[in-house]
């Protein structure tokens, strides 16, 4: 009775896991910020200054 128990609690976390991490995969790609190419290097470089990348 007990290792029944223990195997549906098991397999309940199983099936559980997974879906739990696609919805939160899901709703952080909604919240994303769609940009063109020239803004999207400028976010990724926006800790330096345009004069040091010349140098």
């Amino acid at each position: 009775m007990v290792t029944g128990l223990v195997v549906l609690v098991f397999l309940a976390l199983a099936l559980a896991a997974p879906l739990a991490l696609f919805l939160l995969v899901r709703s952080e790609g909604e919240q994303r910020v769609e940009t063109d190419r020239e803004s999207a290097e400028r976010l990724a470089r926006r800790d330096t200054d345009d004069d040091q990348r010349s140098r």
